[in-house]
Formats: C-alpha cells, sequence, structure tokens
C-alpha cells in the first residue's frame, strides 16, 4: 500500500556516519519495520529518540515561532510523545 504524502513541511539534513552504523541501518532496514532506506531507517530513529527525550523532560517543545509544530512536536502523522 502507497504511503500518504507527508502533510508537514521537511527538510533535509546530511549527516556522515561510520561503516558500522551503516550495516546497522541496513539491518534495521531488511526487517521491514524501519522504512525503506537507511535514510528513512535514520529518521525513524532520531523522531524516536526525540520523542524519547520530550517524555522525560531533558528536551523542552520548542516554542521557536519560526518552527511549524503542528501541537505534535513536529512529529510525523500525530505520533504522540507519551
Amino acid at each position: 500500500m502507497a504511503r500518504k504524502p507527508n502533510s508537514l513541511q521537511t527538510v533535509q539534513i546530511r549527516i556522515s556516519t561510520t561503516p558500522l552504523v551503516q550495516a546497522y541501518l541496513d539491518k534495521l532496514v531488511d526487517t521491514g519495520l524501519y522504512g525503506k532506506n537507511p535514510a528513512e531507517a535514520s529518521e525513524r530513529l532520531i523522531t524516536s529518540g526525540i520523542k524519547e527525550l520530550l517524555r522525560e523532560g531533558t528536551l523542552l517543545r520548542s516554542s521557536d515561532s519560526n518552527v511549524k509544530d503542528n501541537n505534535n512536536g513536529g512529529l510525523q502523522n500525530g505520533e504522540d510523545t507519551d
């Protein structure tokens, strides 16, 4: 089933990592649970980590008016932090 388009504005970032981390990302992609490529797996892991930091209070929700929040911390698909 095709995914619906992301309704949130997105930006591209570029990261560098080690071959070992890339191999782990490839393994996650192979499970079918973390996206279709290492970039999608990375995004899902980053989002998961941010959700956890918000949940534990280590990271506070952005109040920057230049960042559109949509009342969900900028997380995709209305994912909740609870």
